[in-house]
């Protein structure tokens, strides 16, 4: 094919993946021509701005995960809004609100989420948005920025999906889709493609026929296959309409 697609959500840092170069250069063998590497702490944002200069098919995302609100500092924050000026820093991310295994942090993570969504509304960057157990709060705390972005790894209903698109966000479809009793199909097939984007989580959520394995950007092809299938297009035609999308939403990247 001569199409090719981008990873639009992956954590590629050198405490998962012995060697880098090989992870992109199969990215590429596996028509993957970008990937955006997403910060979820201060560890891993200094990593992603040293790995973006290193690799040309590499952009950057930098935020707080919710995960890591505990124990998070001002200047951490503060290091985020000084490198957003990197013309391959293309989004704020990963954060949001995750309540799957406490919400006894609920108030703390509220106000990162929303400190971080008030950075992306100042300098017009989108946000790349984790909501796990946690709905009705990320839509409240969305809803009171002018912001837009990607929700990443949707899971939510279809009522849900319109809701965010309306707001201006697309959603982000990764290896889960192709889980055998994976309900997301039905409501992905139901939203257009024109509100997608595709991604890997990497190394997390390795699509079928290779889960229980390590995933890798190159694993976007999987994904691929199987929403081409669903929508009965081509790769072809997946290529060109996602990555479309893709621009569309990360003004910063220039896609060749």
């Amino acid at each position: 094919m001569d199409n090719y697609f981008v990873d639009t959500h992956c954590h590629v840092f050198k405490s998962d993946y012995e060697n880098i170069d090989e992870v992109l250069k199969n990215a590429s063998n596996n028509h993957i021509k970008y990937v955006i590497n997403n910060g979820s702490n201060d560890k891993y944002n200094k990593e992603v701005l040293e790995l973006i200069e290193k690799y040309p098919c590499m952009y950057g995302a930098i935020g707080i995960h919710p995960e890591d609100v505990d124990g998070v500092k001002q200047e951490d924050v503060k290091f985020i809004e000084d490198n957003l000026d990197n013309k391959k820093i293309v989004a704020i991310g990963e954060i949001g609100l995750d309540y799957h295994y406490t919400k006894e942090n609920k108030d703390e993570q509220v106000k990162l989420f929303e400190s971080q969504l008030a950075l992306a509304e100042k300098y017009d960057i989108p946000v790349i948005v984790h909501s796990r157990d946690a709905t009705e709060d990320t839509i409240n705390s969305l809803k009171k920025f002018n912001c837009k972005g990607v929700i990443h790894s949707f899971s939510g209903s279809l009522e849900t999906a319109r809701i965010y698109i309306k707001m201006g966000y697309m959603l982000g479809v990764n290896g889960v889709i192709t889980f055998k009793n994976a309900k997301i199909k039905d409501i992905i097939k139901e939203v257009g493609l024109e509100h997608i984007v595709l991604e890997t989580d990497s190394p997390y959520l390795t699509p079928e026929p290779f889960r229980g394995k390590q995933n890798n950007p190159g694993h976007v092809l999987e994904v691929a296959k199987f929403v081409a299938n669903l929508y009965s297009v081509s790769l072809e035609e997946l290529a060109v309409q996602t990555n479309k999308n893709v621009t569309n939403m990360y003004k910063k990247m220039k896609l060749d």
